[in-house]
């Protein structure tokens, strides 16, 4: 299994692969095609580490609250340009700007996270809770919003009884959608293991 590191460290290989695809690629469709896909991946990332990462935190460092608070600042920052970034066009004359800037804040984000804040957690963990959190995480984000969402509340309870009730809607736009793997379908037992 997994430890949360890990787990959390695959997402972010997966989302930075995303944004170079879509920054390299010249094809209209691909890059469109990528733009849903790191949108929903984002999206369920962020609220994931919220729910599970955030509140770890809280629970086993000395300095967690500061940590988790710190966090969701961050990801607040990201939520507001990834909502404006999951509406826009190819055509639209800030859609580049507007990746650059989102992933130059996600890049942020994985620097400090990777080597401050997921060390820490870890050497206050047993192996077995590590990995019973990154079995929570994986899980978690099968049951979150595959969009943005920015002015949802970022703490539990509230941000999972808001997430709950966009879920549906998110679901039934991703059935028109167009992503990397035309065999994606928004069943959430399906999204788990895409990875």
């Amino acid at each position: 299994m997994l430890s949360i590191t890990k787990a959390v460290g695959r997402d972010h290989r997966n989302l930075e692969a995303n944004c170079h695809t879509i920054v390299k690629s010249g094809d209209r469709d691909e890059r469109t095609r990528f733009q849903n896909e790191l949108t929903w991946e984002l999206a369920r990332h962020s609220v994931a580490e919220e729910l599970i990462l955030c509140p770890a935190f809280e629970r086993h460092l000395g300095d967690g609250p500061a940590v988790a608070n710190k966090v969701r600042e961050q990801h607040q920052g990201i939520k507001n340009k990834l909502k404006t970034f999951q509406s826009l066009k190819q055509s639209d004359p800030e859609f580049n700007s507007l990746l650059n800037s989102l992933m130059k804040d996600f890049e942020n984000h994985i620097e400090e996270e990777e080597t401050s804040d997921l060390p820490k957690l870890e050497n206050a963990l047993a192996a077995a809770e590590s990995q019973m959190l990154a079995h929570d995480f994986e899980r978690t984000k099968m049951f979150v919003p595959s969009r943005s969402h920015p002015a949802s509340p970022s703490k539990p309870p509230f941000e999972t009884v808001a997430g709950l009730l966009t879920v549906p809607i998110d679901r039934l736009g991703d059935i028109f959608r167009k992503f990397p793997r035309e065999t994606r379908t928004p069943n959430p037992s399906a999204q788990g293991s895409r990875a």
